[in-house]
């Protein structure tokens, strides 16, 4: 399945166990990877809309360990724990989601004439029945991120 926001310039492709999302950024490759690996700006734009977010342990290197609880518009809260398998600067970033829904991540940034191609896959490891559950809010819930990383991006000085 492909999808095209035109309005915001998210392209998202749907795999049996795996979203794709895709983006270009209007900021140079080092200031989104900046936004990607600064727990000062990750905490202000990562997940979906109406949600805010506590890190409670940010160790972005091989193995480090990233904790937080994702607060709902409703109150809810999602704790998460990402284990980071990669990290190449300002190239990829690779991590385990480590709680349900369990995925693999990689995050790449490519620089394109001063802008930056960000593609997001995350491949889950839930089989096909529980990933027909899951992609229901994941892929809208990726959508978003991007929408959110785009909006602090434009909010700060490059």
């Amino acid at each position: 399945m492909k999808q095209n926001n035109d309005s915001n310039k998210i392209e998202t492709q749907v795999g049996d166990r795996e979203i794709v999302i895709t983006h270009i950024f209007d900021a140079l490759r080092s200031v989104v990877f900046d936004a990607w690996t600064k727990e000062e700006h990750l905490s202000k734009w990562w997940g979906p809309q109406g949600f805010t977010t506590t890190f409670q342990k940010f160790d972005m290197k091989p193995g480090g360990i990233w904790q937080f609880i994702m607060h709902g518009p409703d109150g809810v809260d999602f704790p998460n724990t990402n284990v980071f398998v990669e990290v190449v600067k300002p190239e990829r970033i690779v991590f385990k989601h480590d709680v349900f829904p369990h995925f693999l991540a990689t995050t790449t940034f490519e620089e394109i004439d001063g802008k930056t191609n960000l593609t997001y896959s995350t491949v889950f490891e839930e089989n096909a029945d529980t990933f027909e559950k899951v992609k229901t809010y994941a892929v809208p819930g990726a959508e978003q991120l991007m929408d959110r990383l785009e909006e602090f991006l434009a909010n700060i000085s490059q």
